[in-house]
């Protein structure tokens, strides 16, 4: 682990390469799995404003699964906060393409200027997972089989973790943050390369 601040990076940040592969993992992530995606208090309070806003991005699925459950519901399993899902599949905020492949609806909404709430951070991030612990924030990458193409894809391209997220860090943590993560995996990258 390589500390920063209060927060605690995980070596697989900088040694792990990806790049989501969406021509063939089709957005998977949006799609399984066992609860929606983690929202922070903040967003889930920013989304019970925004439902209005991003009913013309949505589908008639999601916004059904939007008015049953709220736009957002805890998890079953750790009850933290998390999107709806449709019929215990996809994200309620899921938008297919068509190739079908799986887009945020939320994403699509800020990209044309209607809300300015990018999409939940914890997609954003993927595949780091944070967790909040007391005293520190620990940053993990999530190792998951559908995400193998983006692993095949970051290889070829040769782009660590770190590099493939800089825009989602900056946007969590900050420019100074970032540029200091920059610095840890060049002298992470001398330490293990020596």
């Amino acid at each position: 682990m390589i500390q920063i601040d209060n927060k605690l990076i995980s070596e697989d940040v900088f040694s792990k390469q990806f790049v989501c592969d969406l021509n063939r993992c089709k957005g998977a992530c949006c799609v399984e799995g066992d609860a929606g995606a983690p929202l922070e208090k903040e967003e889930a309070e920013l989304l019970d404003t925004l439902t209005d806003k991003l009913r013309p991005y949505l589908r008639p699925q999601g916004l059904e699964a939007i008015e049953a459950q709220g736009a957002w519901t805890f998890d079953p399993y750790d009850g933290g906060l998390v999107t709806p899902l449709v019929n215990g599949n996809e994200c309620a905020y899921v938008i297919f393409d068509e190739k079908g492949i799986t887009k945020c609806g939320i994403e699509k909404a800020y990209e044309e200027g209607a809300v300015e709430f990018h999409k939940p951070i914890s997609c954003h991030l993927y595949p780091i997972r944070t967790v909040e612990y007391s005293t520190f924030t620990a940053l993990n990458y999530h190792e998951w089989p559908i995400c193998a193409p983006a692993c095949d894809l970051g290889k070829s391209l040769e782009v660590p973790v770190y590099k493939f997220l800089k825009t989602p860090l900056i946007r969590k943590y900050g420019a100074e943050f970032y540029d200091t993560l920059c610095d840890a995996a060049e002298e992470w990258e001398k330490e293990y390369n020596s």
